[in-house]
């Protein structure tokens, strides 16, 4: 294996280029960064088509294109937090990224306790560790966008929505739904009722946990549904096989919108079915920390990084429902939200 440091990789590029040059032979492998990026999944699979597998999307992309070297933990309960990012710290990763506020007590015991490692909370925060970086969302930009989208496609004008469980990375997403959908009522003269969430009594309808596609989640979208609901937004991973079941059980034909990934494409299965979906890049987050610090030789720091519609770390998908005139809309209200003439929560 060549190992090299992140300062020689430079001057050995150009000298690999000037070789190259001479001799007309094809380029070599790049060789490994001497710079090892790790991370510990929440709950669930790497594969979960949710947000452990848009982390694990970045820590490939970062071994594919930046050549670092990789190591990973799956967490198969809570149980699993604590040794799985002790493993990580004996690997003797450079970066270690914690996927999911449930793992930030433990990620935070951890930085504590070993102040020279670095480590990256998804969906967290720190509690004053300088090694810890903590990387959230402004998900109700792009959820009001969803929301607008979604009152303007009902033909009912009863949209739904339901979370995992009432926490601020869950309840973002159904502010920003609820206050878009309100938006969208104001510039038509007309009514819109979203079920599942209330924004000003902090109230609404959530299963308790994250368990994907559970019986719970179905019953909560088939009442929504049986409510009149023909949009529905479910904010807790992967539940769109039961709110698929729940539309077809009810003979609707109704529609989803996919959160932190596009489901249109990571579920083909349900393209048919999703209005759009709420992307939380944390795939272009996690490559972003590692290129800074493996490759540009930016200073770690504890700071948090904000993914926003500006900097790209969240968007909506693209989708063959939403186009001509409510398309246009929707670039107009992202640029409004942008430079800060339209708040997305009132």
């Amino acid at each position: 294996m060549n190992i090299i440091t992140r300062k020689s990789a430079k001057f050995l590029s150009i000298a690999a280029v000037a070789a190259l040059a001479l001799s007309g032979c094809a380029p070599a492998a790049a060789p490994e960064l001497d710079y090892k990026a790790c991370a510990v999944s929440d709950e669930g699979s790497w594969n979960d088509k949710s947000f452990n597998e848009s982390v694990m999307d970045g820590l490939m992309k970062a071994k594919d294109e930046l050549k670092v070297q990789i190591a990973d933990a799956e967490s198969n309960s809570a149980e699993d937090f604590a040794p799985n990012l002790q493993q990580m710290v004996d690997a003797k990763c450079d970066i270690t990224f914690a996927v999911g506020f449930n793992l930030v007590a433990d990620v935070n015991a951890a930085a504590k306790a070993n102040p020279d490692v670095k480590f990256v909370t998804i969906d967290g925060w720190s509690e004053g560790n300088a090694n810890l970086k903590p990387v959230y969302y402004a998900m109700e930009q792009s959820s009001y966008l969803a929301g607008y989208a979604a009152a303007a496609y009902s033909t009912s004008k009863v949209i739904g929505t339901y979370g995992g469980m009432q926490i601020d990375a869950v309840t973002a997403f159904m502010d920003g739904y609820y206050y878009g959908a309100q938006a969208w009522a104001k510039d038509n003269n007309a009514t819109i009722k979203v079920l599942g969430w209330d924004p000003a009594k902090k109230t609404g309808d959530f299963m308790g946990d994250f368990t994907p596609n559970s019986a719970v989640s179905k019953t909560i979208a088939a009442t929504q549904i049986q409510g009149g609901a023909d949009v529905i937004l479910p904010v807790a991973g992967d539940q769109f096989g039961a709110v698929s079941e729940a539309l077809d059980e009810a003979g609707s034909m109704g529609v989803m919108i996919g959160v932190d990934k596009n489901i249109a494409v990571t579920s083909p299965e349900y393209a048919d079915k999703m209005l759009t979906s709420i992307e939380k890049r944390m795939t272009t987050a996690v490559f972003d920390i590692i290129k800074g610090i493996a490759v540009d030789e930016v200073a770690f720091d504890g700071e948090g990084y904000l993914g926003t519609l500006a900097n790209g770390g969240t968007a909506l998908s693209d989708s063959d429902k939403i186009t001509g005139d409510l398309k246009t809309k929707l670039d107009e209200l992202s640029m409004g939200i942008q430079d800060g003439s339209i708040s997305v929560r009132p």
